[in-house]
């Protein structure tokens, strides 16, 4: 891939000065540079919504190429043997397939993960963040990040998975070294630990599935084994497959959605109290909804995504042939001001919020519902409990992971 016809640019993903604030740069892009080759990534980087909305729907680009190419036909090189588990998960599951597959994947997995079933664990999650908050900030400052944000997503889908209290302490370190390998940067350390991340994550997975079926209990894993469309079912492996995309996408999305909200809530301090005031209220619930929808537009959890070109297209003018690769900024396209009046600006009233954050077209985010869900009350449920909360180091940059696909705070002090 030459990038021919392209400005030629190096996105500093690796940076942690970009990581850490990448919005003055992309603002930078889109006006000079909105479409650019990286030749670092080897691939053409999108910034502007119009541009990424359009390749979003386009059934030219997929996120797979394999189900049409042999390897050897899109100048791809062999697999790579350190990470043979990691690549067969990653080809499995319905996020990385496309039609047929990904069709008949989705309709299994919507039979068993449906929005009745989501939008019944309010009750459940409200009792398990009263349970959280209890007694969090009485002895002063704590990490919002590892005390409050991370445990709720990681409880939920481990009970509605019906993953065992014993093993669910390993779930969170699986995922994180699972998505680690989808930066650019990873290298062989993240290799090793993704794939023994997958290889255990699975063996738990196998075993719960067939005691399920044995003997069925009100669980997802139980859903997923008996669901079933004019006689097709999802085989065992693509189950396990399912159940980590499940853990990875809706547990990143949500601890790093959270962590980035309260931050920037803080930082408009006006915001936060509007929400204080508003918790109370038994009605608050869309309040905290669409607050939750402007700081996943304003400061996205997952900046980059990207798609593989199915057939040879123009793109802006650069010749693209079957399997280039496209870099797509949601994070970029999220600030465009050509979609969005005062993009740069937090607005909790913001209405309507297109944002691009949980995609768009046939691989819009199945778990968005629960993501929004938990988000919302996680969020309500901390302004109710911690009115008063404030940053411990305000005049400090919160410490981010350092990565750029999945962008998320690794810790947030504050002060209850």
């Amino acid at each position: 891939m030459s990038g021919e016809n392209l400005p030629q640019f190096r996105l500093p993903v690796a940076d942690p000065d970009f990581v850490q604030n990448p919005y003055p740069l992309l603002a930078e892009l889109r006006d000079s540079m909105p479409v650019f080759f990286d030749p670092d990534m080897n691939r053409v980087v999108l910034t502007r919504y119009a541009d990424i909305s359009v390749v979003l729907r386009d059934k030219r680009f997929g996120r797979s190429a394999l189900h049409r190419y042999s390897r050897d036909e899109l100048g791809w090189p062999p697999p790579d043997p350190a990470q043979a588990q990691f690549d067969a998960f990653n080809g499995n599951h319905l996020l990385d397939s496309e039609p047929p597959k990904h069709t008949r994947l989705r309709s299994l997995v919507g039979l068993a993960f449906t929005p009745r079933r989501v939008e019944g664990l309010q009750a459940r999650i409200e009792a398990i963040l009263a349970g959280q908050l209890r007694g969090l900030g009485a002895s002063g400052a704590f990490d919002l990040v590892a005390d409050y944000a991370e445990s709720l997503p990681v409880t939920v889908i481990a009970e509605l998975l019906g993953v065992p209290e014993e093993h669910r302490a390993l779930l969170r370190p699986w995922s994180a070294a699972i998505v680690r390998l989808y930066e650019p940067s990873a290298g062989p350390q993240a290799q090793a630990e993704a794939e023994r991340a997958v290889l255990e994550f699975s063996a738990l997975l196998r075993d719960l599935s067939q005691q399920r079926r044995r003997q069925p209990q009100d669980d997802l894993i139980t859903a997923f084994v008996q669901a079933e469309q004019e006689g097709d079912r999802l085989s065992e492996q693509e189950l396990i497959d399912t159940c980590i995309l499940l853990l990875n996408a809706g547990h990143e999305a949500s601890v790093n959605g959270l962590a980035a909200g309260v931050l920037a809530l803080l930082r408009n301090r006006d915001h936060w109290d509007a929400l204080v005031e508003a918790a109370p209220r038994e009605d608050s619930l869309p309040i905290f909804r669409r607050a939750i929808e402007e700081l996943l537009r304003f400061d996205t959890p997952l900046p980059m995504f990207e798609r593989i070109v199915l057939e040879p297209l123009e793109l802006h003018g650069a010749a693209l042939k079957p399997g280039d690769r496209v870099s797509l900024l949601y994070a970029s396209g999220n600030r465009d001001p050509l979609k969005f009046d005062q993009p740069d600006a937090l607005n909790l009233g913001r209405d309507p919020n297109p944002h691009l954050t949980f995609g768009l077209g046939i691989h819009y985010c199945l778990g968005a519902p629960l993501a929004r869900l938990e988000l919302a009350l996680s969020l309500r449920a901390l302004c109710r409990a911690l009115p008063g909360l404030r940053l411990a180091n305000p005049d400090e940059p919160g410490q981010y992971t350092g990565g750029f696909v999945i962008r998320g705070l690794a810790r947030l002090d504050v002060i209850g």
